[in-house]
This record gives structure tokens, C-alpha cells and sequence, in this order.
């Protein structure tokens, strides 16, 4: 049987057996989509020195330079305090990212439960996998709740 498009592989590098993985760095997410369109564009142009803050500041929040320009410059406009940057908001971004890839791994389960039903018999990774999959995902959304309770 072919994995599907989101398996991770369990005995593979993203299995995260005993392994710390940052994925925050890598995911780039979008602003939330508005309900209305937003049809209107705001450019301007930056020093390398000002390009790198920006991005620098951009990734640390995990979201792409334009997301986070967007941010700044309606939080400055709202007279919002600016968001800002702490260990524990880099730590709540790489456990939902590594929550999210991790229920993944169910397609690994689903397909597992696949076999079963279409054998009869329990492949050697079908109450492995189940076990990682229940132990995992509830660990990381009680951290990453325990998390977002100390964010202010």
C-alpha cells in the first residue's frame, strides 16, 4: 500500500523518537482571511540593513515579511501595543506546528487500520503506531495549552 500525501514515516527522521525537531522556522503562516476582500496594496522599500530586521522579526513570529508588515503597520494604526517577541510565544509556535505534523502520523494509523480491515491482520506497526499517535498528540496540545495560558 502507497502512503498517502501526509504520511510520516515512523521509523524516519520526522518520527521525532526521542528527538527535538524546530519546525517553527520553517512554516511560514498567512494572516487570517478576512470575511471582505482586501483589495487595496501597500508597498515601500527598505534599506538590506532594515530588509534583514524585518525578516529577521518576521520569522521569529513565523509568518512571511509581508503578513508581519501588515501587522505592525495596523497594530501602529490601531494604536495597539506591538506584539512581542518571547521565548514561550517561539515555544507555543513550534509545538502547535509540531502538533500539527505529528497528527500526520495518523495517516500512518489510518493506513495501518487499512490492512487490518482489508486482511484481517495486523500489520507489526499497527499498535506502535497508535500508541506514538495517542501519547504524542496528547502531550503536545496539554503543553501547548499550558503555553498559550502563560502568553499574556
Amino acid at each position: 500500500m502507497e502512503p498517502g500525501p501526509g504520511a510520516v514515516p515512523v521509523n524516519g527522521r520526522a518520527s521525532a523518537r526521542g528527538r527535538v525537531v524546530s519546525v517553527a522556522e520553517q512554516v511560514r503562516q498567512r494572516r487570517s482571511r478576512q470575511a471582505e476582500p482586501r483589495p487595496k496594496v501597500v508597498q515601500f522599500s527598505l534599506t538590506e540593513q532594515e530588509y534583514e530586521q524585518v525578516s529577521v522579526a518576521a520569522a521569529r513570529r513565523g509568518l512571511a515579511r509581508g503578513a508581519f508588515a501588515a501587522e505592525a503597520a495596523l497594530a501602529s494604526a490601531r494604536g495597539d501595543p506591538a506584539r512581542v517577541w518571547s521565548p514561550a510565544r517561539q515555544a507555543l509556535a513550534e509545538v502547535m506546528s509540531a502538533a500539527g505534523l505529528v497528527r500526520r502520523v495518523g495517516t500512518n494509523l489510518n493506513q495501518a487500520v487499512a490492512r487490518l480491515n482489508a486482511t484481517g491482520q495486523a500489520g507489526d506497526d499497527l499498535i506502535p503506531v497508535a500508541q506514538f499517535c495517542a501519547r504524542v498528540i496528547q502531550r503536545l496540545d496539554q503543553t501547548a495549552e499550558q503555553l498559550r495560558r502563560s502568553i499574556p
